[in-house]
């Protein structure tokens, strides 16, 4: 049994743009020194202009939601130590971390990209996540490639 106390989940309040969590969340992982409102401008910029580059009917919003499953893993390995030797172990990603992590490798892909502002490359990692490319994709590939790999020892998992 778990020593530490059970986590207590804050509720999340929607962005006032799209009445969505999800956006909030993007907006908290862009944040940088506290600057929320600089934050918010690049995501909702980024969406506008995901919106014009991406043709086809529906919201930004419902256009993020899709880039942002094309991302999420479905897989992951975790360390896990057995009999004195360490293991790599295929594990099923919950929801929310998947979630998490598929947040965490937009924002860390868009970074690293050489657009002229933080609102551009955001936006062109969520084009290229739409069309299964980009560094964000290539990262969950990698994921799932290392699970993939270490298949035998899920036997580990529990």
């Amino acid at each position: 049994m778990s020593r530490r106390r059970k986590t207590i989940h804050k509720r999340t309040i929607a962005d006032p743009r799209y009445h969505s969590v999800l956006i909030t969340e993007l907006i908290g992982v862009v944040l940088k020194q506290g600057k929320k409102t600089i934050a918010e401008q690049i995501v909702y910029t980024a969406l506008d202009i995901l919106n014009k580059k991406v043709e086809g009917e529906g919201t930004p919003l419902a256009k993020f939601e899709e880039c942002l499953e094309n991302i999420k893993p479905k897989l992951e390995v975790k360390s896990r130590r057995i009999g004195g030797a360490n293991y790599q172990v295929p594990m099923e990603v919950a929801p929310d971390r998947a979630k998490a992590l598929a947040l965490r490798w937009l924002l860390a892909a868009a970074r690293s990209r050489t657009e002229a502002n933080m609102a551009e490359r955001l936006a062109a990692e969520l084009v290229a996540a739409k069309n299964n490319e980009g560094n964000a994709i290539r990262k969950k590939q990698d994921v799932h490639k290392m699970a993939e790999a270490n298949r035998a020892f899920a036997h580990f998992r529990f």
